[in-house]
């Protein structure tokens, strides 16, 4: 899903506000209601918004959004925290991608890395890689999600238990105040856990928009990863939870206050 410079302002604003009206909007963007009204439409069919009476709501609890939709949502942000991880990932690594469009950017930012080893039960971060000779990509077997690439299931997980890596690099769809890291699919989530326990670094990398949103199903806790890899921390319980079990907090759009 692309998505235009005013519908970009939309989520932005949306997730601001956690939710937009039609008149407020056409207000503010100098354009017609039924204009608006186009935005919505489409931005509700990729499921980046929720439709209602008058306006779109931003998604929280157990809505998910789109993969397509998430790709194109805080991109920028992404690339930033996909150049930071693998900034501290060296050649001749061993490491764990799993399923996410955040950890597809880290992916994407490791191209010029040589002799990693790289397993990933993410068919994007597979097909990305495959084609440059100095890098080894190990695919899980298991289910494959439809609507996102990923390679879920007890299959998946057995997979992931043969291996010892030196890094993972993990996903969430969201981060509790208390430091939950949660996500939406229990399937995909044992994959998650087994991923955190045969690695011996743990690189989670998210951005700031998983602050503000909920998921059902509990992935673990923060203090079981080694580094955080973030645009911004906005929730000072989490920075302190950082600080106090040693976690390596990296904001690569911080900005003093």
């Amino acid at each position: 899903m692309h998505l235009s410079s005013r519908q970009t302002d939309i989520m932005g604003i949306a997730k601001q506000q956690g939710r937009v009206l039609v008149d407020e909007l056409a207000a503010r963007f100098a354009v017609s209601p039924q204009t608006i009204r186009k935005d919505l439409n489409d931005l509700c069919d990729g499921r980046a918004l929720i439709r209602m009476h008058g306006g779109a709501l931003f998604p929280s609890g157990n809505e998910n959004v789109r993969y397509e939709a998430r790709r194109s949502m805080a991109a920028a942000e992404k690339q930033a925290i996909g150049r930071a991880a693998a900034s501290i990932i060296p050649d001749q690594s061993s490491l764990f991608i799993n399923i996410g469009t955040t950890t597809e950017a880290v992916g994407d930012a490791l191209v010029d890395h040589r002799e990693l080893m790289v397993i990933t039960n993410n068919i994007n971060v597979a097909n990305r890689l495959r084609v440059f000779p100095l890098i080894e990509v190990v695919i899980a077997g298991g289910v494959v999600r439809g609507s996102d690439g990923g390679i879920v299931g007890e299959a998946a997980v057995d997979f992931i238990r043969q291996f010892k890596v030196d890094f993972a690099v993990i996903g969430v769809s969201a981060i509790d105040e208390d430091g939950a890291l949660l996500d939406f699919d229990f399937r995909e989530v044992k994959v998650a856990q087994a991923i955190i326990e045969n690695a011996r670094h743990v690189i989670l990398v998210s951005d700031a928009s998983k602050f503000d949103r909920t998921a059902p199903v509990r992935i673990g806790h923060i203090s079981q990863v080694h580094t955080f890899i973030t645009d911004r921390c906005t929730s000072e319980n989490v920075r302190g939870v950082c600080a106090a079990q040693d976690i390596r907090l990296i904001e690569t759009n911080s900005r003093p206050e």
